[in-house]
């Protein structure tokens, strides 16, 4: 892949044979998907009119001081020695982070969406996966504006999550990108889209975040219903082939989390930084929260395999209900 010229605009471009499939049996099939459609439909917003722009945002303004549970994870920190500045600097540095990996994420997700439409073998799915489209392209647009307008230096697409977009789009078989988006980024970015509501510094990314949120829970079931019914119909190799897929993933997505670009911003050693975001139990206890909804989307459609439970575990990535579900699996019982 080439890289940008100076002064171009970084930018993914993936390049794969795919095929487009037109199915002209129009009848209804899946009840689910059907009203997973009209919800849609009802449920449209406007980013222009919904959210009240005027809202000020004072990026970098003091903040209070927070839980006594977070101060002490910032007195742990390579950064505590620079102080109450020091912290509101990493806190408004992490929400500007976070809100552009969300809009990356987002302009994938259009991207990935338009591409299953292509796909997608019934018609019920492909209004369902456009229906998600439009969704997505709405979300670029609030999270642009208020990047655009609000944040002084935004970042770039983090690498890790770079390279799992790539991978999402250069397969052919539509499972995997399903798999990518819907069962992984998606679930990650509505625990994300939650936390944002509690842990962000201004009421306009919260107002948006709010109505982001809503329509994330709906694309999650989306990805349910696509794959629970395909996953267990595929040959043991295949079913392998999409486990190490899940894998790989996995670590990307939670290498992001890391926060290198954040250390970096800041001039702390990225090594130190590193090793604090991996080892704080505050910041453990973050990234456990954000992969809380990936260990029941996959136990859904039947992925949650004792391999991936163990990488899961061993990158102390499953909180106290993700423990349950594995634990409710590995008895017999329904995953939830």
């Amino acid at each position: 892949m080439p890289a940008p010229r100076a002064g171009e605009p970084a930018r993914l471009m993936v390049e794969t044979a795919v095929s487009a499939v037109l199915n002209w049996d129009y009848d209804a099939r899946t009840t689910r998907l059907s009203q997973l459609y009209e919800s849609a439909k009802l449920a449209q917003w406007n980013a222009s009119t919904d959210i009240d722009w005027s809202l000020r945002v004072g990026f970098g303004s003091p903040l209070p001081e927070g839980s006594a549970y977070a101060l002490g994870t910032f007195r742990s920190s390579p950064l505590a020695h620079r102080g109450k500045a020091g912290w509101d600097a990493f806190r408004w540095e992490v929400q500007a982070w976070m809100v552009s990996q969300f809009l990356h994420g987002e302009q994938a997700a259009l991207v990935s969406c338009a591409r299953l439409a292509e796909v997608l073998p019934e018609v019920e799915a492909k209004l369902c996966a456009i229906s998600q489209a439009g969704d997505e392209a709405r979300h670029v647009e609030a999270f642009a504006r208020y990047v655009r307008e609000h944040v002084p230096d935004p970042y770039p697409v983090t690498e890790a999550l770079r390279a799992l977009f790539q991978d999402a789009l250069v397969a052919r078989e539509w499972e995997f990108t399903a798999l990518a988006i819907q069962c992984l980024v998606e679930p990650v970015a509505l625990a994300g889209f939650r936390l944002a509501e509690a842990t962000f510094h201004d009421a306009l990314i919260k107002q948006i975040v709010v109505r982001v949120a809503r329509d994330e829970a709906r694309h999650v079931s989306f990805g349910v219903l696509l794959l629970k019914d395909v996953l267990p119909e595929l040959s043991d190799a295949e079913r392998a082939h999409r486990e190490e897929f899940v894998l790989e993933a996995i670590e990307l997505l939670r290498l992001r989390f890391l926060l290198t670009d954040v250390w970096e911003r800041l001039e702390v050693d990225r090594a130190a930084g590193v090793r604090f975001a991996t080892y704080d139990p505050g910041l453990a206890a973050y990234r456990r929260s954000l992969f809380s909804r990936i260990v029941p989307m996959l136990a859904q459609i039947g992925l949650l395999t004792p391999t991936v439970v163990a990488r899961l575990d061993r990158l102390d990535l499953l909180d106290r209900a993700a423990a349950r579900t594995v634990e409710r699996m590995r008895r017999g019982g329904r995953a939830g």
